[in-house]
């Protein structure tokens, strides 16, 4: 009881990256780019360390606009490399952005003396540090994202669902898929400084994962994700604190050892309803023959 008020405002922020995270999760898994939020993130990130070279406060307002800009930047590459043709993959794009933008971020933090400690924060994050002002500016700033999906909710789910039909309806791809990206990029900019990177990609497909082995509907996917988001939140932040482990580390790790026993679960369940439908199929298969062979009789 007496560790609850110190891990009162972590648990808030989990649950308000729980709650955005698992929207776009749905979005990321359905179109297939599933490295989009972590490519996003260390780019976001690099901009970060960009301003903590050029000798900015990593947590100050000038770091934060840095790595909006970088994230923007990120967002447009994403938006506009969609080949037509599908030729090339959205996904290689997004690995190559990755990749290129974490070598960046490491020559940076070489060259930055004493600092080298921010390229782990950058990574795992030390959500159990977050402030009440921090929480209260991030729950507005996704709330208004939250609210601009919401306006244009048939859009983006009809081009995550089917981009090529989407395409043939007249629907501005390109344009819809940069502004989705960009909204995006400010759920990214401002969870990475929170979370980190690794947390943050756990948040956006972990549970959206775990839903998808246990329901196909939106609505349904989204109740377990949120689920699921809240109570692997409150057993990592309080295991952190049991345990003595860094915070964002544990909580990455207690989402994947939820989502193993959730696959378990899932094969048991599936399992059951196959032999379930397996023993109808032959006792339809055997009433049938019964009813054959009395009309045969007749």
């Amino acid at each position: 009881m007496e560790i609850l008020p110190f891990l009162l405002a972590p648990f808030v922020a989990s649950l308000i990256l729980t709650g955005i995270h698992a929207y776009l999760g749905v979005h990321v898994v359905e179109r297939g780019v599933i490295f989009v939020d972590l490519a996003l993130a260390q780019i976001a990130a690099l901009g970060a360390t960009v301003a903590v070279v050029a000798g900015m406060d990593p947590h100050g307002r000038a770091a934060y606009w840095i790595s909006l800009a970088f994230t923007f930047l990120g967002a447009g590459i994403f938006a506009f490399a969609r080949s037509s043709r599908g030729h090339i993959p959205q996904e290689a794009f997004i690995g190559i952005a990755y990749a290129v933008a974490s070598a960046t971020a490491i020559l940076f933090m070489s060259k930055a003396t004493g600092e080298t400690e921010h390229l782990k924060d950058m990574l795992v994050g030390n959500i159990l540090a977050v402030s009440w002002p921090e929480v209260r500016k991030t729950a507005f700033l996704y709330g208004a994202i939250g609210i601009f999906h919401i306006l244009f909710r048939k859009k983006f789910l009809a081009i995550s669902m089917n981009h090529q039909k989407a395409e043939q309806s007249g629907i501005r791809v390109r344009f819809w898929d940069f502004l989705f990206y960009a909204s995006f990029g400010f759920v990214v900019t401002s969870s990475v400084a929170i979370a980190g990177v690794l947390l943050v990609f756990c948040y956006l497909i972990v549970p959206s994962v775990g839903a998808m082995l246990f329901a196909d509907r939106i609505g349904s996917r989204l109740a377990i994700g949120w689920t699921m988001g809240t109570l692997v939140s409150a057993l990592g932040c309080y295991l952190s604190v049991a345990l003595d482990t860094p915070t964002g580390a544990t909580i990455v790790v207690t989402f994947g050892g939820i989502l193993v026993l959730m696959f378990f679960v899932h094969l048991i369940v599936h399992r059951g309803r196959s032999a379930r439908e397996l023993e109808g199929a032959a006792s339809a298969h055997r009433e049938l023959e019964a009813a054959s062979s009395s009309t045969r009789e007749t």
